[in-house]
């Protein structure tokens, strides 16, 4: 049973993700220092070893970063899913309506970052940070073993769940789904084409540097409107869980943790940057991720 072996699937992960990065490791030592993540060549071999000293390892053309920072991790997310839903059909007779949603919820969100696969190249991870165990790991153990804690909490613990408390859920997930893809398309479009006739009459502050900041639109509501969509959703696949435990809710909580904690960072760098066209966007949008909150 795959129940049976998410814990041994999860070590030979996590073992593999520890030789890629060794591997990566010892390749970046002979890279030059036009190769090298900001921060990357620290001389302390445990903290180059653990965030990375090259920026974007390749062999030949195959860039390892872009490559694992989506597919593998993602596709097993989605495996690992449909592997408990179909488990779960033959304990029980058929899925549960909440594993179903589960199920489709996360399906939309992979499929989404599948065929937006593009944006990924504006991320900090790609941009900023290198490639070494932490983003290895992540990929190919944490995501698809961690992220699945939904279903495989709802293949132990079924819960019964109403047509009607499943739509306020859907609808839940649907905002959450409106306001991620549509901050992040407002956001690529600009980036590609300031002119496309969708994003020409948003306002924008101009910086030092020839660029310009989104002030209106989904970018005038919060400085990462996208982090909230995020979150929503986050906890839009959780409640098909109940509230009887804490363990579903593992990925919200740790998903706030990593979003503020990337939401700082991704300041930090912006005011650095940007510098006072920066200051003055955070005065005009004074909320980082939830409007009025936070």
């Amino acid at each position: 049973m795959l129940t049976e072996m998410l814990l041994p699937l999860a070590w030979v992960a996590t073992l593999t993700a520890f030789i890629f990065s060794l591997l990566l490791y010892l390749k970046a030592l002979m890279a030059p220092a036009s190769a090298l993540a900001p921060g990357g060549n620290s001389g302390n071999p445990v903290y180059d070893f653990f965030l990375g000293r090259e920026l974007n390892p390749r062999f030949g053309s195959f860039d390892c970063k872009y490559f694992c920072e989506l597919r593998p991790g993602l596709i097993g997310w989605v495996l690992i899913n449909l592997a408990l839903l179909v488990q779960e059909a033959e304990l029980r007779g058929s899925p549960s309506l909440a594993m179903w949603l589960v199920n489709g919820f996360q399906l939309l969100y992979v499929g989404d970052a599948l065929w937006h696969e593009e944006a990924v190249l504006t991320t900090m991870d790609i941009t900023h940070d290198g490639f070494g165990f932490m983003l290895a790991f992540g990929d190919l153990a944490w995501v698809p073993f961690t992220y699945s804690l939904q279903a495989q909490f709802l293949l132990y613990h079924p819960q019964p769940l109403e047509l009607p408390t499943a739509s306020v859920i859907c609808l839940v997930n649907a905002v959450g789904y409106y306001i991620f893809r549509g901050a992040n398309s407002q956001k690529n479009t600009f980036r590609k084409n300031p002119s496309d006739p969708s994003v020409a009459g948003l306002e924008t502050i101009s910086t030092a540097t020839g660029r310009q900041l989104l002030v209106s639109g989904w970018w005038g509501m919060v400085r990462h409107p996208n982090y909230l969509g995020d979150l929503i959703m986050a906890l839009a696949w959780s409640l098909p869980c109940g509230v009887s435990h804490l363990l579903p809710y593992f990925y919200l909580l740790y998903f706030t943790a990593l979003l503020v904690h990337r939401e700082a960072r991704d300041e930090q760098q912006c005011l650095q940057k940007y510098g006072l066209a920066w200051r003055e966007y955070c005065r005009r949008v004074p909320y980082r991720i939830v409007p009025y909150i936070y």
